[in-house]
């Protein structure tokens, strides 16, 4: 097997008093969806920003390609070949694709005059290798669904040099339809064998679909790993729940 793309050992992040991290382990590997599972509060969000470069971690190493770094900003993050991708998914409906695409990097002429001819042609064939075709990257993203947008998103961060692409909840705005595309796309995404992918989503079908490896938070603490045949589908629902024995829930419930 390969090694390891990013590796986080002991990763801690305090506000104040109040411990989101307690001391996470990760392993990342190319050519592998790596999915990041717990319920609300587990810590998902603050990993993620962390590894993004938003958070300074309090304690703990961060390691690329077995070197370790120290992200002070997001755009460390990125130069290290880390992109993210969230919710929001920083796109501006009234732009085109191209002009989301190249949003704060576009391509310049020697009197500053944009490449638009250019920009729309490599818009359209980084789309289209992962799987969305279209015939005109002067429209606006507006008119594109919701799974097409986040493929415009993946795609964008695959083009400028991301290693490890973290997805967050790509599929938890989408109707059915959409997410079996955006499913799709991070499929073609871990068929490429470059890139290693954390999949951040509370949906245990979807993490079956496409997960390969499976790391479970609860209240900040890593509660449980494995691979996909690893984890039965009882475990992966306990873990999911923050470890809580469906015995122990039940019993909750009786006693109100």
């Amino acid at each position: 097997m390969a090694d390891p793309y990013l590796r986080v050992e002991g990763l801690v992040k305090r506000f104040g008093p109040f411990t989101a991290l307690g001391g996470v382990d990760l392993e990342v590997f190319p050519g592998e969806v790596h999915c990041l599972l717990g319920d609300n509060g587990a810590g998902k969000s603050t990993l993620i920003k962390t590894l993004a470069g938003v958070h300074e971690p309090t304690d703990g190493k961060i390691y690329i390609e077995g070197k370790p770094v120290e992200f002070r900003s997001p755009r460390d993050a990125s130069d290290a070949g880390i992109g993210t991708v969230y919710q929001d998914l920083a796109i501006n409906q009234l732009l085109s694709v191209t002009r989301n695409f190249f949003m704060g990097r576009e391509l310049k002429g020697p009197l500053g005059t944009l490449r638009m001819d250019e920009m729309n042609m490599i818009a359209h064939d980084e789309m289209l290798k992962i799987g969305i075709d279209f015939s005109d990257p002067t429209q606006a993203v507006g008119t594109m669904s919701g799974g097409q947008r986040q493929t415009l998103a993946i795609a964008r961060a695959i083009y400028f040099g991301a290693k490890v692409l973290i997805l967050d909840e790509p599929t938890s705005a989408l109707g059915q339809k959409q997410q079996m595309g955006v499913l799709k796309t991070i499929k073609k995404v871990r068929a490429r064998g470059d890139i290693a992918i954390i999949f951040i989503t509370h949906n245990e079908i979807h993490s079956r679909l496409v997960g390969d490896r499976f790391t479970f938070l609860a209240l900040g603490q890593t509660i449980g790993a494995g691979t996909n045949a690893e984890i039965g589908d009882e475990e992966m629902r306990r873990l999911m729940s923050g470890g809580a024995e469906m015995g122990d829930l039940e019993q909750e419930l009786a006693a109100i």
